[in-house]
């Protein structure tokens, strides 16, 4: 099991956690009535839908809080691990796991939660999965290739839909909303009783839908933390009220040479721009993940001064405004773009005729530090080189 909240909750503790959490999940699991088999396979002959409910509002109400909190910049989604896909095999355990909950009446989780209360058959769905599991050990190599075809990487549905995460979240409830009432009705119908789910209070059902859908329906509607902290910055410093501290490029390559170890210079282009030309010592941090919590530390740092620079002024300006945001004043933006810098230093250096002895000092200047930045650049690419901050992802849980 991988840390639980990285670098905020020691690893040591992960298995004190993960005992406590597995005993208030196999509780609930008890509680809702899912070491009864009668009860789990209910679902595959319509007259019982308990698990299709209990899990279908979990999922919903855990949908509910990622997406709440990821709007509200209190969760970052990107350290949340996502099993890869593998269709072939994928495909295959379904059927295999499907079968084996319609004939012993559990699947894993439920199993132990039947076992936990003394139950023989969830003790003997346990034996057997444990044989599966060595059997499956022991034949991996025969395996192996089949087991991992069709990689698809780490895919998330509203991604291969093509549609917002926000978006899928609506109709993931519509969806919801339509199941309980449609399994209601099969359910009452199997067991012969009156349809009932169209009947009774429907003052508390609706309500039960509408709070969910309320939810969703803000959080499409309203900024995120992120956006409204956009604004809020754009606003300030196209008032004037809020300007950074510019440095221009001649100096930065006086710093660099001399003193570069007392600089943090950020690129905040694109990856690609990066990779195309970037200024000697320079680390890679898009402009719009600057406000990931990964680059936090790195941001708030005081032992070095954060310099940033992008395809305009105005990209690191707003660099800058963000950095400041989040706590550190002292950051400083290029006053020119990468392309200029480049050219500045790297391009032609054009002498006029009659040079003033100011400007033979500036070419040579310029000359020199081309020269030094790139020697820089080079012993530093044979030694540790800065890199950028990585997050270290959550994993564990059911794959």
């Amino acid at each position: 099991m991988a840390p639980l909240i990285p670098e905020i909750i020691s690893p040591e503790y992960n298995y004190l956690i993960a005992l406590i959490v597995g005993l208030g999940f196999g509780f609930a699991l008890e509680q809702a009535g899912f070491s009864s088999t009668r009860k789990l396979v209910g679902l595959f002959y319509g007259y019982d839908f308990t698990v299709l409910k209990v899990f279908f509002t979990a999922g919903v109400t855990a949908m509910i809080g990622v997406v709440t909190l990821s709007h509200l910049e209190m969760l970052n989604t990107e350290i949340i691990f996502v099993n890869p896909t593998f269709l072939p095999s994928a495909i295959t355990g379904g059927i295999i796991m499907g079968a084996g909950f319609i004939i012993g009446g559990f699947c894993p989780g439920t199993s132990a939660a039947a076992a936990a209360i003394g139950k023989l058959d969830g003790w003997a769905f346990i034996g057997g999965a444990t044989i599966g599991i060595f059997a499956f050990g022991e034949f991996y190599p025969l395996l192996e290739d089949f087991y991992l075809a069709g990689n698809q990487g780490p895919l998330l549905f509203y991604n291969v839909l093509g549609i917002e995460r926000i978006t899928f979240a609506l109709i993931l409830m519509a969806v919801a909303i339509f199941a309980f009432v449609a399994t209601g009705m099969i359910e009452d119908k199997v067991n012969k009783k009156p349809v009932h789910i169209l009947s009774g209070n429907w003052k508390n059902k609706t309500i039960a839908a509408a709070i969910p859908l309320a939810v969703v329906l803000i959080l499409m509607i309203t900024p995120s933390r992120k956006e409204f902290t956009m604004e809020k910055l754009e606003a300030r410093a196209a008032s004037g009220e809020c300007k950074p501290d510019l440095i221009d490029a001649d100096k930065l390559a006086f710093e660099i040479m001399n003193n570069y170890y007392q600089y943090n210079v950020i690129d905040v282009r694109s990856a690609e721009e990066y990779k195309a030309f970037h200024i000697a010592t320079a680390i890679n941090i898009p402009l719009d993940d600057l406000h990931s919590t990964a680059y936090r530390k790195l941001l708030n740092q005081r032992i070095q001064t954060n310099v940033f620079y992008g395809a305009s002024p105005a990209q690191a300006k707003k660099a800058c405004l963000i950095a400041r945001y989040h706590g550190n004043e002292t950051s400083l933006a290029l006053n020119v773009t990468a392309e200029d810098f480049k050219n500045t230093f790297y391009g032609e250096i054009s002498i006029p005729e009659n040079p003033t002895k100011s400007q033979q000092t500036i070419a040579l200047f310029r000359r020199r530090a081309a020269e030094k930045m790139k020697e820089i650049e080079k012993n530093l690419a044979s030694r540790e080189k800065p890199v950028q901050q990585k997050v270290t992802r959550v994993q564990g849980g059911c794959s």
